[in-house]
């Protein structure tokens, strides 16, 4: 499983990093994207299932940080 951490990052940034990593990795690969706000937990997981992608799961943690673990489409 391939991992990514956008916490540092703000829009679009957090997308455009998500982006250029499942663009090194083969379809069907998963990634664990951590991030932290609002931002990213509302418009990530759009945003990746619009290109293509199957986000399997995501996770909010009270702290406002979260994970999304998506599989690579292709």
């Amino acid at each position: 499983m391939f991992q990514i951490d956008v916490s540092a990052d703000t829009c679009p940034m957090t997308f455009v990093r998500t982006r250029l990593q499942l663009d090194k990795m083969p379809p069907g690969a998963e990634l664990e994207v951590r991030y932290v706000g609002d931002e990213p937990r509302r418009n990530l997981a759009r945003s990746l299932a619009e290109q293509g992608h199957l986000v399997l799961e995501e996770l909010q943690e009270a702290d406002g940080s979260g994970l999304i673990r998506v599989r690579k489409g292709g």
